[in-house]
């Protein structure tokens, strides 16, 4: 059976004895049917991997004993930024998901002159910690030992202020320029609307605020199709992902 990963909000050390939380801990007793003397690894998002064993268990508690550590996975050297424009339904779990598993560093989720989606306080919240948990899930799967920050929803113009990115782009379908420059940039900030994509202002504002407009290709994609393909280019351009001969 694959050993599993497993990430706890605990700070881990060797040779310590910790009882993981109730959410990890049910997956391994309840679904996995782990017990004692069964071996998993752990992560706590500080780019280490700890190899653990279960010393005791039951269906609400898993107690586990921290044996061995080790770097994690390497992260890109291409710092990542997405800001995505809000979608509905299970298409921003889907992009937080795949966006993690491509190595983005950072999710903006931003509401945008189309952005259906409206979310106010203790809603926005909780929405923020489930996107965080489906980041979580996804470093488990993907091998990553840091997880990516999810930002609180913003509205775009607040995030195109804040500034960041040595490169910034904005995918926009009409868009006929290619990347300028030949520098190797260790950060990227993308920027990619909901459904119905940006607006003329909200491109020409992010234009305004530095961002370079890109296309793709001659295909329109779907919001959960093109951030993903244009997360993927990057990589293979200026990341880690290996490019085709």
């Amino acid at each position: 059976m694959r050993v599993p990963r497993i990430f706890t909000e605990q700070t881990l050390a060797l040779g310590s004895e910790l009882a993981l939380e109730p959410g990890p801990s049910q997956h391994l007793a309840r679904v996995l049917r782990m017990g004692p003397g069964d071996e998993l690894r752990l992560f706590d998002g500080s780019a280490c991997e700890y190899q653990a064993r279960i010393i005791a268990a039951d269906k609400r508690q898993v107690v586990v004993a921290v044996l061995e550590s080790g770097p994690g996975l390497a992260e890109s050297p291409l710092r990542l930024h997405l800001g995505i424009g809000i979608s509905r339904g299970e298409r921003m779990d889907w992009v937080v998901q795949k966006a993690t598993e491509l190595g983005v560093a950072a999710i903006s989720p931003l509401y945008t002159e189309r952005t259906e989606v409206r979310l106010r306080g203790e809603r926005e919240a909780r929405k923020q910690q489930h996107w965080r948990q489906v980041a979580v899930s996804a470093c488990e799967q993907c091998g990553r030992s840091v997880l990516p920050v999810v930002h609180e929803p913003t509205a775009l113009d607040q995030w195109l202020r804040a500034g960041g990115g040595e490169r910034r782009f904005v995918l926009h379908h009409r868009a006929t320029t290619a990347p300028r420059g030949t520098e190797l940039p260790t950060s990227v900030k993308l920027l990619v609307g909901p459904e119905g994509g940006l607006s003329e202002a909200e491109i020409a504002a992010a234009e305004a605020a530095g961002f370079e407009s890109l296309t793709l290709g001659p295909r329109v994609l779907r919001t959960e199709t093109a951030p993903l393909a244009a997360l993927a280019v990057l990589q293979a351009r200026w990341g880690d992902m290996a490019g085709l001969d």
